[in-house]
């Protein structure tokens, strides 16, 4: 009877260990994507063994912040939709919710061709890209959005357009919680500069609220 006692601080050590291997995996392969596994598990305060017995390999050490990025991204996404909502709002809330899903996951895209794969990451991206495309869809059929390019190519311009934007936070070029992303995107998709920063000043309460609980989700 005592021994699954015993073996419960363990279990509790044992995913300690591998929480804070990945949360210092996505902080150091941002700052320097050819770290290696040993530099890791040094940044973690692990042992090597210990590293590896979670992670055998860098491929199983990224598929699994991998995994991390999809659940947490399909997290947010059942909160951040707005099918109901005009489709500026609804973009501007969106925008506003993902964003600090980007600004932690940025690194898979730097990763993506050599350590995952483009068709890896397209897969965790695809509910997102899928999102965008809709609500630019609805904003183009409703006049609010332009129609100079289709819909999922305007989503594939977009979401490049984000993700050069959080890279220039990660250098300290920009400071953003998403409002500026927001703005910009809804300007990108044919919303005059007034309008869209009153939209997105509109969303950003509710928004706020959506990113704080996907983040106690994470913890």
């Amino acid at each position: 009877m005592t021994k699954p006692v015993a073996r419960e601080p363990q279990r509790r050590n044992s995913r300690s260990n591998r929480a804070r291997i990945l949360a210092t995996a996505r902080r150091e392969l941002g700052l320097n994507p050819d770290i290696t596994l040993e530099e890791l598990a040094r940044a973690s305060g692990v042992v090597r063994r210990t590293l590896f017995g979670h992670f055998p390999g860098r491929a199983a050490l990224l598929e699994a912040l991998a995994e991390e990025a999809s659940e947490t991204l399909r997290g947010v996404l059942e909160t951040a939709r707005r099918p109901e909502e005009p489709a500026e709002r609804a973009l501007a809330h969106f925008v506003r919710c993902i964003w600090p899903v980007g600004d932690r996951y940025r690194l898979l895209l730097s990763l993506a061709r050599r350590d995952l794969g483009v068709e890896r990451v397209a897969e965790i991206l695809a509910p997102a890209r899928d999102e965008v495309t809709s609500i630019l869809e609805r904003g183009r059929d409703a006049g609010v959005f332009h129609a100079q390019l289709p819909p999922a190519v305007l989503s594939a311009g977009l979401e490049a357009m984000h993700f050069a934007l959080l890279e220039q936070v990660n250098t300290g070029a920009l400071e953003d919680d998403g409002t500026r992303a927001a703005v910009v995107t809804l300007i990108a998709a044919g919303v005059p500069v007034d309008r869209a920063q009153a939209v997105v000043a509109e969303v950003a309460p509710e928004a706020a609220v959506v990113t704080v609980m996907g983040s106690r989700g994470e913890d």
